[in-house]
């Protein structure tokens, strides 16, 4: 028999597969529409394919494991709940959708507020371009903390309500990464739009640590986190990293401030680095300052390495191929032995990382990918993955021998 926290999570979890098309629908549409109205596209080949692939990595724990927000949740109002509101009155909705995006605000304020958990959440600012693959763009990480931020609600909220709204109030955020909805009047007083949420993502000055809501913007307006959209905003980080490589864009920021903290002799600065804000220093306010920032000109252009066509051709196949195992691994995890299930993640994570190399045109991108062409071979010979489709197994097979002879010559 099933218990409650099985068929919630089984709900949670469909919920987001569910999803899936309506996000490629909506990716295509922007594409389209970016290049009747720009006539350019809106999404380029290296930077789009490092968002998705960051957004597949960060649901790879959840084929180990149960999400951290439910699971937390659960136990908090299994053991400590102080009432029971009922699931099936509206007054219990509306109170859910409306505590889930106060926590968000705090949960996603202090992201950005404390240097350890920007370490996390700094991923999803880092393309220097703004469109809806932007939105998948999401951390490993930050699941492992953001947890704590609404276990609050577990005290008188329903799980299987909580389940909904935190569900909800992440997919209503993918439709906001977007340059090409302008303005849509009214609505911009209440609600985070994709006018107000261009601002968070910019590096200007008066862009960095705004407008933090989720669904609402009100949270903005009470809290003095607001700001309107006045000049250019240029998109990523105030220092950008400049690389497609999925590992580096992940975990990069962990390194810097263990690099920092190594810097400072009292146990006091060390603390700080990683409890206060990303830009403090000794001596100055806990959030520190902007001076050091690079001056933003409204003139910067994206990092767009040129590379050749057939190599951009070669990416985007063996992309579509892991994308398929991607998919194969979520549908069958329940059928899957827990060795082949870290075989395959640990593939998934491999050929992200092989292409980031080949994207970024690194020296040893050759010898990576010729290990991965190896591997794939290997694991499909032995039975540990299956091909796009049974009929094609031969041909998939001597496509990834070609690929690997062909990063070796």
């Amino acid at each position: 028999m099933m218990t409650p926290f099985s068929v919630i999570f089984i709900l949670f979890f469909f919920s987001s597969i569910t999803a899936t098309p309506f996000f490629v629908g909506l990716i295509f549409l922007e594409l389209a529409v970016g290049v009747l109205k720009t006539g350019t596209t809106v999404v380029t080949i290296s930077d789009g394919l490092t968002s998705i692939s960051a957004g597949m990595i960060s649901r790879l724990p959840s084929v180990l494991m149960r999400g951290c927000e439910l699971t937390a949740y659960m136990y908090v109002w299994d053991r400590f709940h102080l009432v029971e509101l009922p699931w099936d009155s509206a007054w219990t909705w509306w109170l859910t959708f409306l505590g889930v995006d106060f926590c968000y605000y705090w949960l996603h304020r202090f992201a950005h507020e404390v240097a350890i958990l920007w370490a996390a959440h700094q991923v999803h600012h880092s393309s220097e371009y703004y469109n809806l693959t932007t939105a998948l763009r999401q951390s490993l990480t930050q699941q492992f903390t953001s947890w704590i931020f609404y276990l609050p609600m577990a005290l008188a909220l329903p799980p299987s309500v909580f389940a909904v709204h935190i569900q909800l109030n992440l997919l209503y955020q993918f439709w906001i990464h977007t340059e090409l909805i302008r303005d849509l009047g009214p609505l911009e007083w209440v609600f985070n739009t994709p006018k107000h949420h261009r601002v968070h993502h910019g590096r200007n000055h008066y862009c960095i640590d705004k407008n933090y809501g989720g669904i609402l913007i009100i949270w903005d307006r009470l809290f003095g986190t607001f700001a309107e959209e006045t000049d250019k905003v240029v998109y990523g980080l105030v220092f950008p990293i400049k690389t497609f490589e999925i590992l580096y864009v992940q975990f990069h920021y962990y390194s810097y401030l263990w690099r920092k903290s190594k810097t400072y002799k009292a146990i006091s600065n060390k603390l700080s680095t990683f409890i206060k804000g990303p830009s403090w220093k000794p001596g100055k306010s806990r959030l520190g300052d902007h001076v050091d920032n690079p001056k933003v000109t409204g003139k910067e252009v994206p990092h767009d390495p040129s590379w050749p066509l057939p190599l951009q051709v070669y990416v985007v196949i063996h992309f579509l191929l892991v994308l398929q195992i991607y998919h194969d691994l979520f549908e069958n995890k329940m059928m899957l032995s827990q060795l082949t299930i870290l075989g395959m993640t640990n593939y998934i994570l491999l050929t992200l990382t092989a292409l980031g190399f080949i994207i970024d045109q690194r020296p040893t991108a050759a010898v990576l990918e010729m290990l991965r062409c190896v591997v794939m071979v290997t694991l499909q010979k032995y039975g540990y993955m299956k091909p796009l489709m049974p009929l094609l197994a031969l041909y998939t097979n001597f496509f990834h021998t070609c690929s690997s002879i062909y990063t070796t010559l």
